[in-house]
């Protein structure tokens, strides 16, 4: 199974793409989507579509994880960061892809054994997991990975059905 694995942003989307094999994980490509600074919203939400469009028709997921949103202080960076996050979920479901969305807690229990890891841990462990040359870069890609990770951890499990029940696509 070829998996998507998608940190979402508005100044930076991560993706990550794995396979998944009877319980063995490969990385396949990963990088970040980035936005330009100071230029509308609206064509920030045009170059996420249209770049994890290209992603999608490149590798062909079948099946894509997306971490779920928290806000906690900064509302404002909350809401375009939903906005974001819509047009990642519109896009994905217009292509076809299936998706599942996980929280930090998973993703982090998932990948190193602890839902409050430390932002180096997950890095270190998908470094490791994946056995890459150097650690991911930026962050969100890292992030983005164990994301992808997680599902291939998760997705044939009964948690990961359990969580993903709502799921019809």
């Amino acid at each position: 199974m070829i998996i998507l694995g998608i940190d979402p942003g508005l100044a930076i989307v991560g993706w990550g793409i794995v396979e998944s094999v009877r319980g063995s994980v490969r990385p396949i490509a990963y990088g970040a989507i980035t936005t330009p600074a100071h230029t509308d919203i609206e064509k920030r939400l045009l170059i996420i579509k249209n770049d994890l469009e290209s992603i999608i028709n490149k590798y062909k997921p079948d099946e894509m994880a997306v971490e779920e949103l928290f806000f906690t202080n900064n509302i404002t960076t909350g809401i375009a960061v939903a906005e974001a996050r819509g047009v990642i979920l519109c896009t994905a479901y217009a292509m076809g892809v299936k998706v599942f969305e996980y929280t930090p807690l998973q993703v982090k229990q998932a990948v190193v054994g602890y839902g409050r890891a430390e932002k180096n841990q997950v890095i270190a462990m998908v470094t490791s997991i994946l056995k890459l040359p150097a650690p991911p870069k930026p962050d969100d890609t890292a992030d983005a990975i164990a994301i992808a990770i997680c599902h291939s951890q998760c997705a044939g499990s009964a948690m990961g059905k359990y969580f993903n029940q709502r799921k019809t696509h």
